[in-house]
C-alpha cells in the first residue's frame, strides 16, 4: 500500500510525503504506482521549472519514500500571490485526484492530511 500524507498549514496545502509500493501489480507493471509517480513528477517539474518556485524534495528509490515541500505555497515564504495560489492549487488538486482514486483502489492507497 502507498500512503500519502499531505502537509497543510492554515488551510493551505504545501507538500506531501509518499511511502510504500501500491502492490496493485507486479513491479514494473503496476499501473497505479506508475500513475502516482507520473503525477508526482508533474507536480515537482511544474513547481520547480514552470513556476520557478522554491520546492524542497527528496526521492529515495530504495525505500520509495518521496517528500515534497513547496514553501512557496505559503504566504510567509512567497510574496508573489499568483505563484502561491498556483502552487497550492496544484498540490490541492493532487490531493483531490488521489481521493478520487481511493474509490476504486482503497486496498492499495491511503491518503491523509497533517495540519501543522
Amino acid at each position: 500500500m502507498t500512503k500519502v500524507i499531505f502537509f497543510r498549514r492554515d488551510g493551505l496545502f504545501y507538500g506531501f510525503h509518499e511511502k510504500g509500493h501500491t502492490g496493485y501489480g507486479e513491479s514494473g507493471d503496476d499501473v497505479l504506482c506508475a500513475a502516482l509517480s507520473s503525477m508526482t513528477m508533474l507536480i515537482l517539474n511544474t513547481i520547480e521549472i514552470s513556476y520557478a518556485g522554491d520546492v524542497d524534495y527528496n526521492i529515495d528509490e530504495a525505500t520509495t519514500d518521496i517528500t515534497v515541500k513547496a514553501m512557496c505555497a505559503l504566504p510567509e515564504f512567497e510574496a508573489d500571490e499568483k505563484k502561491r495560489f498556483a502552487v497550492e492549487g496544484l498540490i490541492k488538486g493532487y490531493y483531490y485526484q488521489l481521493n478520487d482514486l481511493l474509490e476504486e483502489y482503497y486496498d492499495y492507497l491511503d491518503v491523509e492530511v497533517a495540519d501543522d
